[in-house]
């Protein structure tokens, strides 16, 4: 009697098991969201889906799942069901991570205000630096830097629901310091500058001065070539910077006039910092740049520059390209 008792105990736990296995579960609507955050356990989704309408009752969800030791692999995030799943299924999604991917775009040229301020504005993100000061967000991400310009990767950043901006940090903070190091790295002879901080310097002037990926090398030579010479860098994108929210839009003489730490026309050598977040093309050409003479460049007007050795061939191109090109 005992036996009989036995077998058809496990033959209902085998059935019921099955069930939770390959039954598939109701949806309460068709695409259904679910929104699994940080911190979550096993035993508190499965209540939370059976609250749901998800499962039937909790406590088999919670059985399997450390059975299976699960009960530590669950991922935060956010996951779109749009067909019924089985009990194990939905077990195997949320412990494998299978959530729906938000994205954070980092543009290369951004300052870290710009930077911060696009993730402020990024409604998924947990928010744990708003309204904190640089430096109070360097001492959370473990750096003792004193700017915090330029030590971020632009990319676009994929993370999940229940993420923070400081974990984005993080990473692109990571990617810098990975893609700076092998550059380094690689770097040619003779560079006029010790350490790859300068570089990373240089890397955001390139970024700031020209979009066109074929000129970053040549913009990399004038800028290398005069440190080299002890020239000013004479870099408008540096004044720029350095004037904060004193800048109006337009670069005025007096501008260029007024010292600043950042200010490359009253100052010699490299600024203090970074000037914006470079992307790789510039990290690259700040440490291989091309095989040329050149000291200055100006704007043609369609985005590219005109390059030249001396003074007097740079003084007929800003004739040509600027002065020229706007006399009635």
């Amino acid at each position: 009697m005992l036996r009989k008792l036995l077998i058809g105990f496990l033959a209902a736990l085998a059935s019921w098991f099955a069930l939770f296995a390959f039954y598939p579960l109701p949806l309460p609507e068709p695409a259904f969201t679910y929104d699994l955050h940080s911190g979550s356990t096993l035993r508190s989704v499965a209540h939370d889906l059976a609250a749901r309408r998800l499962l039937w009752e909790p406590w088999t969800f919670t059985a399997v799942g450390r059975l299976l030791g699960r009960q530590t692999r669950i991922k935060a995030g956010s996951y779109e069901w749009t067909e019924p799943l089985s009990a194990l299924q939905l077990l195997e999604r949320i412990t494998r991570g299978d959530s729906v991917p938000y994205e954070a775009k980092l543009i290369e040229g951004m300052t870290f205000a710009q930077f911060r301020t696009a993730l402020d504005a990024n409604t998924t993100l947990r928010h744990l630096t708003a309204g904190l000061p640089d430096q109070a967000v360097l001492r959370q991400l473990g750096s003792e830097a004193r700017s915090a310009e330029g030590l971020f990767f632009p990319d676009t950043y994929f993370f999940n629901k229940g993420d923070s901006d400081l974990d984005l940090m993080k990473r692109a903070r990571a990617a810098m310091q990975r893609k700076l190091g092998a550059v380094w790295g690689g770097r040619a002879a003779g560079l006029p500058y010790d350490d790859p901080y300068q570089a990373l310097i240089l890397a955001s002037i390139i970024e700031k001065e020209t979009a066109k990926p074929d000129e970053r090398a040549e913009v990399a030579a004038v800028f290398i070539n005069r440190l080299r010479q002890g020239m000013k860098l004479q870099t408008d994108p540096t004044v720029i910077y350095g004037l904060g929210e004193n800048y109006d839009g337009n670069l005025h003489k007096r501008d260029l006039l007024k010292d600043t730490p950042y200010n490359t026309y009253t100052r010699a050598g490299l600024p203090p910092s970074p000037i914006a977040m470079p992307g790789l093309a510039s990290l690259q050409a700040a440490v291989h740049p091309a095989d040329s003479k050149a000291l200055y460049f100006v704007a043609r007007g369609d985005g590219s520059h005109a390059f030249s050795e001396t003074l007097s061939d740079h003084n007929r191109a800003v004739f040509k390209y600027q002065i020229k090109r706007h006399t009635p």
